[in-house]
């Protein structure tokens, strides 16, 4: 028996078809996605107050579907709707990020053990290969270095995902798919903070060795480190005022 991917978003069946048919459609999900993926990636930064006349030139699209995006990924927590004011990017702060990083530290190394406990060899060997993926994909925007590169943050979701599919939840894995997209824009943020040499790869390569060799403990002991290291570089940079521009952005 076949099963849909846990964290994919709940459709009719013939919404695919549907949308092929309907243009209309198509230019709201494509709104929608647009919009997801900006915020995610903080091209448009927490705080921002989000005007719908200017999104509609932007993305040549209808009042109506503008407004249809904005209240899915309000939805989301990705945007904040104010009363008599319009909305705005969901904005960041220091104990948001801290609530955060505790609650993916507590579901992804609950997800991590299920899937050291219930994985198969088809789990570790989707996990090998997106281990190597990652590995091969520079982190860095080779046009700006302060940037993260898009095919890498891909591939590093991917390899988080590939982490703990072996859990065998369709709500553990939707739930932690919620809480790393919250965490994108503050990992996002933390690149051009980082002052110390953070060799990322090699926290990786630790995590999926301790997991290949099913030790549970080691496993989610080093992923609890590396969530929390991102975390501890915000922190650091609001202590020292660097996140204030991001923090009190009025739009």
């Amino acid at each position: 028996m076949t099963t849909s991917n846990p964290e994919a978003p709940l459709e009719a069946p013939q919404a695919q078809g549907i949308m092929a048919r309907d243009p209309t459609l198509n230019r709201t999900q494509g709104a929608y996605e647009a919009l997801r993926a900006d915020l995610l990636s903080c091209r448009i930064l927490p705080g921002s107050r989000l005007k719908i006349q200017e999104l509609c030139g932007r993305l040549a699209v209808s009042l109506g579907a503008i407004r249809e995006a904005l209240s899915r990924l309000t939805s989301e927590g990705l945007v904040v709707a104010e009363p008599q004011r319009g909305f705005r990017a969901a904005p960041i702060s220091a104990a948001d990020l801290q609530d955060l990083t505790n609650a993916r530290i507590e579901l992804e190394t609950l997800c991590l053990r299920r899937a050291i406990r219930l994985g198969d060899v088809h789990w570790e060997s989707k996990l090998v290969a997106a281990t190597h993926r990652l590995s091969r994909t520079p982190e860095r925007d080779p046009g700006d270095p302060e940037r993260i590169n898009d095919d890498w943050a891909e591939a590093h979701a991917a390899f988080h995902r590939a982490l703990v599919e072996g859990c065998d939840s369709a709500w553990l894995m939707r739930l932690r798919g919620q809480l790393y997209d919250q965490s994108e824009r503050y990992r996002r943020i933390s690149v051009p903070l980082t002052r110390s040499t953070r060799n990322i790869e090699q926290e990786h390569q630790q995590i999926v060795t301790a997991t290949l060799d099913r030790d549970a403990e080691a496993a989610a002991s080093l992923l609890a480190a590396h969530l929390q290291a991102t975390a501890t570089i915000l922190l650091s940079a609001a202590a020292s005022d660097e996140m204030r521009m991001v923090e009190e952005v009025e739009g």
